[in-house]
């Protein structure tokens, strides 16, 4: 690591204004992601300011929606009776990420902030169609996400909490690595009040992203039948040393496929 000065300010106000007076500071929730990019030498940070005891943690279940604090564990998701009633599928996805220490240390803010191509929240945010309130704004999921590693946040501008709507039907089905439980290929379908939506984790150069073809299909009939014929082109797609572009289009189909029926 390089060194850097470290601050774990009380509350949210304090760490908004450490952000916002360093360009080069950098937050960190659960750790994650920041800490081995700090062991890899890959980010040099001036200060490091540990959001643990802003007070962002917490779940509430409102009129038809989920409302889950920034500083949440997975582990917390995943055991929520609320999350488990409203929408099971989002607890479910919480309970299959990273192993037990991982699930207790990370964080949903975290997990949505840092955007990796490869987490499963984006997912759940994206086909749920998921409000992300901020200390600035309130963002849709579909204008949060905006390439790998890349979101609509600002430098001093934090995740306070994520509102999930209630889905009729909801699931999540992910092709893991087996070393690291990142999902190779991860498809998040889901059935709400404003329609149907897939999103699809893993597999796109540009990170997280919906899957619209297969959205019309199960607008007119939601059954796995329905997007057995749909061809999900692998330009886009990423291919490496754990899947190819080819492996991963074929995979979209059978995790889509595999989530609709577990849904219906």
């Amino acid at each position: 690591m390089y060194d850097f000065a470290y601050q774990k300010p009380s509350n949210v106000a304090d760490a908004v204004a450490a952000l916002g007076a360093d360009p080069e500071a950098k937050a960190v929730a659960g750790g994650m992601t920041l800490i081995p990019v700090l062991k890899q030498r890959l980010n040099r940070p001036s200060v490091v300011v540990d959001l643990a005891k802003t007070g962002l943690a917490g779940i509430t279940a409102g009129a038809g929606s989920i409302t889950i604090g920034a500083m949440t564990t997975h582990a917390a998701v995943a055991h929520s009776a609320d999350v488990q009633r409203v929408i099971p599928a989002l607890a479910a996805l919480a309970g299959l990420i990273g192993d037990e220490q991982v699930r207790h240390r990370g964080t949903i803010g975290g997990s949505l902030a840092n955007n990796d191509p490869a987490a499963d929240y984006p997912a759940a945010a994206l086909a749920l169609g998921a409000t992300i309130t901020t200390t600035k704004r309130a963002i849709k999921a579909d204008d949060f996400f905006q390439g790998m590693f890349t979101t609509a946040l600002e430098p001093d501008e934090l995740i306070t909490k994520v509102e999930f709507p209630a889905a009729t039907k909801a699931n999540y089905q992910k092709f893991r690595n087996p070393a690291s439980r990142y999902a190779i290929v991860g498809v998040f379908v889901a059935q709400t009040a404003a329609g149907v939506r897939v999103a699809v984790t893993g597999a796109g150069q540009g990170g997280v992203f919906r899957h619209t073809a297969m959205e019309a299909a199960l607008s007119k009939n939601f059954s796995a039948d329905a997007i057995a014929d749909v061809v999900t082109p692998a330009d886009d797609l990423n291919g490496d040393i754990h899947a190819s572009s080819e492996y991963r289009a074929h995979l979209i189909g059978v995790m889509a496929r595999r989530a609709v029926a577990a849904a219906a």
